[in-house]
C-alpha cells in the first residue's frame, strides 16, 4: 500500500507518481488508486479515471485489492489534503487511519511517498464553500488562473519543478486482529503522520525554489540516510 502527503487543487500528484511508475520503474505495475467520489462520478472524467484503476474510497473495497495482491495508493489526508489553503502549504491535515488498519489487517507492506512541489502548481488562494456545497464537490477553488481565464487556460499549472520521493516499504508486525483495536490503529496514524511531516520538512530544507532544479546529489543523499517510519518505532515494539 502506498500513501503519502496530498496537495494540488487537481490531484496531479497521483497522476505523475502513476507516469513514474509506468514509465521508470524497471517492473512497472498497475496503481489502483482511491479517488473522491465527486471525481469518480463526474462526466466523462469518472469514466477516465476508472479506465486508469481508479476505485472508490471505501474501506472494504481497498481491503480486497491488497488481500488481491494489487498495489493500492490511498492519501490519508484526503480531499482536506488538496483543498489546503497556499496559506498552510505543507502543514499536513490529519490522516484518516484507514490505511493503518487496512495495512494491519491485510498485513501488506506500507510505501511512504512524499510529494514536493504540489502546493505551488495550482496555488489555493481561496474556497466558495456555498458553490462547493451547490455543486456537491469538496471545495470550489480560486487560483491565479480559476475561475478568471477560460478552459483550458484556467488549468494550466504553474512551471514547478516536483519532486516524488519513495521510501522502501515497512510492515506493521501486528496480528490482524489488532486492526480493531481503534485507539492502536490511530496512535500509529498519528506517528507516521508526524513521519511525513518531518520527511516533508527535510526536503523542503533541500529545495532552493519552486521553479529551480532539484540538487539529486543531496536528496539521493537524504534518502540513503532516513528511514521508511522512524517515529514509532521506540513506542510501538513490535514494528
Amino acid at each position: 500500500m502506498l500513501f503519502g502527503n496530498h496537495s494540488g487543487v487537481l490531484p496531479l500528484d497521483g497522476c505523475l507518481l502513476y507516469d513514474g511508475i509506468i514509465n521508470y520503474h524497471p517492473k512497472p505495475r498497475r496503481v489502483r488508486f482511491l479517488v473522491t467520489k465527486f471525481l469518480l462520478d463526474a462526466p466523462f472524467v469518472g469514466d477516465f479515471l476508472r479506465g486508469f484503476g481508479a476505485v472508490p474510497p471505501e474501506y472494504e473495497t481497498a481491503k480486497e485489492l491488497l488481500q488481491e495482491q494489487e498495489l493500492v495508493f490511498i492519501y490519508p489526508e484526503a480531499e482536506k489534503g488538496t483543498g489546503k489553503p497556499f496559506k498552510n502549504r505543507y502543514q499536513l491535515v490529519e490522516f484518516h487511519s484507514g490505511f493503518v488498519r487496512g495495512a494491519i489487517e491485510t498485513g501488506s507492506p506500507l510505501i511512504p511517498v512524499v510529494t514536493i512541489g504540489g502546493e505551488e502548481i495550482y496555488p489555493l488562494l481561496g474556497n466558495i464553500k456555498p458553490l462547493a456545497k451547490l455543486m456537491n464537490a469538496p471545495y470550489f477553488p480560486i487560483t491565479p488562473f480559476f475561475p478568471w481565464l477560460p478552459f483550458p487556460f484556467c488549468a494550466v499549472p504553474l512551471p514547478v519543478k516536483l519532486m516524488i520521493a519513495v521510501w522502501p516499504p515497512f510492515k506493521l508486525k501486528y496480528p490482524p486482529e489488532a486492526a480493531q483495536d481503534e485507539a492502536l490503529v490511530a496512535e500509529i496514524a498519528a506517528d507516521i503522520q508526524r513521519d511525513i511531516q518531518a520527511k516533508v520538512n527535510d526536503l523542503l530544507e533541500i529545495r532552493t525554489s519552486p521553479f529551480q532544479k532539484w540538487n539529486m546529489d543531496k536528496v539521493n543523499e537524504y534518502l540513503k540516510n532516513t528511514k521508511s517510519y522512524s517515529t514509532g518505532m521506540e513506542k510501538h515494539r513490535h514494528l
